[in-house]
């Protein structure tokens, strides 16, 4: 079958798209024995995702002279800010001011200024720079390159490739080896990036070549292979935690049970089916006239759910301005709800990603995006050859579909699910923007890969003081004030009473022993220090829940009862190693947002420049993991006992310009009001 297709602005040959890929036979399935590699490929450190935690640790190991092999689904570097489509970093005031940064993210800023000549050419709001996807994969290609260059390592770039199996050892303390299925287009098939992540996500994991792509099989290999000490390091810096589901280590999902380290957790049990809802961005193009636009044919399911959500921002050159990213020419000063932007001029490109727009929040067993190990045992996934990415094809296909028939609503819609009748006014003098030159870089517009806020958390191993596994909870970081009557309310006695002991510092021992009441202890005003900080990050917990009924855009459905309740502002906090390590194997970190939080604290655990400073703690560990012949969980098996050789290893992340610490930071400094 030959397939032709056609570069365009419009959404009408995207419709057309689904006839090709029903017309397209996919050949092999779920365990169809894998073909003998075409290549085994020797690495130090095998980094899964090139997102910005995946790009950070490649950065990291390339300067310390190491072997990299960096995979990445997509063929773009970059994840939020280019194969995700949210180019609007997303930082706090103080520490931007501060420049208190890691290396590299700092390079990644001071390169979009010099490529642009300012940090803003979107001229957003939402961010103090805002810029367009495509361009920032091209920015950090040259970083790695430079990198690789610098530190007289080797980087090996496999974009368009997945991970299919990992060979663990009969112990299984170690991954010996890693299968991976790269693929291209097959001879008279359509370019990449033509056909969406829905249509192409199964037929890239399965071993055999189809009318799609053609497949190179790939084995990945320790270069070491004397001592006894791992010999490499694999590093999940997927966008859901694909690793550590894969390897099947122990980890979180969705909401955690209330308890004193969670306390506004909005339910009671565990519900790994709501993690925070997923994106597919698209950018969109201001004009001069009109434009003819397309009504989606599936736009009538989806369009109940839209709305500008609150009355304040209720203006659509204001939702159009918040995250737009291209801005050749300065329009005029407006101000709409308490906030003044420069109004939108023909030429200006926006990205959209909006809560009660393109984000798809699913939350129930019947239609949750990312599987929960139940769900893999069922589908045969966690079987040998069985993994297909660990998601439902289904649910992608939809949120494709919301994001499609939000711009839709944007441009020509009249109805607001949340505001009611005569609020939303049709806008047509826009454009959306389609074609691989676009600023996504598709055929049909979407992101290559959707913004994923939420993945799969490890538990980290049994520590001091969490014999259950190490996690970063809600009380670890939030400024929430718990003297508040809700949680008097709503806690349980003994479970206000741990609440407080665990906030209480130098005094929790007489709170739990009942000679200080709750009621006098005086509150920390700071996050917890951690003695195996290995990198820093600031942001808000920040909420986009799941919603209560299946499917997200039933008529009249609302948000989990009770997901807001964590939101708010959070103190600085510091990415603890523990965190990082999982559970059973050896060899294996996790740099990006599996690490291991809980479900309030990934809120905030989530943002730019914190994936960047986890991947840079992970490509520097495993370095030093290498060169010290120690395995990384030897590093903090002994805390609270002093550890040399981790204060080693923070010395070198401090030296190379990774800060594992904000400024002042010490238990005897209960004051961090100013950082906000």
């Amino acid at each position: 079958m030959k397939c032709r297709h056609k570069v365009g602005y419009g959404l009408t040959s995207l419709f057309g798209l689904n006839l090709i890929f029903s017309l397209v036979a996919l050949d092999g399935a779920n365990g169809t024995p894998p073909r003998s590699p075409n290549k085994s490929i020797n690495c130090d450190i095998l980094v899964v995702g090139g997102g910005l935690s995946g790009a950070a640790t490649a950065y990291e190991g390339l300067l310390a002279g190491r072997t990299v092999c960096l995979t990445e689904i997509t063929d773009w570097l970059g994840g939020q800010i280019s194969a995700q489509g949210t180019s609007a970093l997303d930082e706090r005031p103080t520490q931007r001011a501060k420049q208190f940064y890691s290396r590299g993210y700092l390079e990644l800023r001071n390169r979009i200024e010099r490529k642009y000549g300012k940090l803003n050419p979107g001229d957003c709001w939402v961010s103090e720079s805002c810029f367009l996807p495509r361009d920032a994969h091209a920015i950090l290609a040259q970083m790695l390159k430079d990198a690789e260059k610098q530190g007289k390592g080797k980087l090996q770039w496999f974009p368009n490739t997945v991970i299919k199996d990992l060979e663990i050892g009969a112990d299984g303390k170690l991954i010996n080896s890693a299968i991976a299925i790269q693929h291209q287009p097959a001879k008279d098939a359509p370019p990449l990036n033509s056909l969406t992540l829905s249509q192409v996500i199964e037929d890239a994991y399965r071993y055999d070549n189809s009318s799609l792509f053609t497949k190179n099989i790939l084995r990945f290999i320790p270069k070491q292979t004397k001592g006894d000490a791992p010999k490499w390091y694999v590093v999940d810096a997927s966008e859901t935690g694909e690793i550590i589901a894969l390897a099947d280590v122990p980890y979180r999902l969705g909401i955690d049970a209330r308890s004193y380290l969670e306390p506004s957790a909005s339910s009671t049990t565990n519900d790994p089916y709501c993690p925070q809802g997923f994106t597919y961005t698209f950018a969109m193009e201001a004009t001069k006239e009109p434009q003819p636009q397309t009504m989606p044919p599936f736009y009538l399911q989806y369009s109940p759910y839209f709305s500008y959500e609150l009355t304040r921002l209720a203006n659509f050159d204001l939702v159009f301005t918040y995250r737009r990213i291209w801005s050749p020419d300065k329009g005029q000063p407006t101000k709409f709800g308490g906030v003044t932007f420069n109004a939108a001029t023909p030429g200006d490109i926006s990205m959209q990603n909006w809560t009660w727009g393109n984000d798809y929040r699913p939350g129930t067993a019947k239609d949750n995006l990312i599987y929960t190990r139940q769900q893999l045992q069922s589908t045969g996934q966690l079987q040998p050859g069985g993994w297909m990415g660990g998601l439902r094809t289904e649910t992608l296909r939809k949120g494709e579909e919301n994001a499609l028939s939000y711009y839709y609503w944007l441009v020509a819609g009249t109805t607001d699910s949340q505001l009611g009748e005569g609020v939303k006014q049709p806008r047509t003098n826009n454009r959306f923007l389609m074609g691989l030159k676009s600023p996504m870089g598709t055929v049909h517009g979407l992101s290559k890969y959707p913004y994923m806020r939420e993945g799969r958390r490890i538990i980290g191993r049994p520590s001091w003081g969490q014999p259950g596994g190490f996690t970063i909870w809600e009380i670890d970081i939030s400024r929430r004030n718990y003297n508040d009557e809700y949680y008097r309310k709503t806690l349980p006695a003994d479970m206000y009473r741990q609440l407080t002991a665990a906030l209480a510092g130098l005094e929790a021992t007489s709170v739990i022993a009942g000679e200080i009441s709750p009621d006098k202890v005086m509150r920390r005003t700071r996050s917890t220090i951690f003695p195996d900080a290995v990198g820093i990050g600031h942001y808000a917990i920040d909420f986009h829940p799941c919603m209560t009924n299946s499917p997200p855009e039933t008529p009249g459905n609302t948000e989990r009862a009770g997901e807001r309740r964590g939101a708010g502002q959070a103190y600085p906090f510091q990415i603890a190693l523990r965190a990082m390590i999982p559970q059973k194997i050896d060899n294996l970190l996790v740099g990006g947002k599996s690490i291991g939080t809980s479900h309030i604290a990934a809120a905030a655990y989530r943002v730019h420049s914190f994936e960047w400073s986890a991947g840079a703690a992970a490509g520097t560990v495993a370095s030093f993991a290498i060169k010290n012949a120690i395995a990384p969980y030897q590093l903090v098996d002994d805390l609270p006992k002093p550890e040399p050789q981790l204060e080693a290893l923070k010395r070198l992340l401090e030296k190379n310009g990774n800060p594992t610490a904000f400024p002042d930071t010490s238990i005897f400094n209960q004051n961090w009001e100013d950082w906000r």
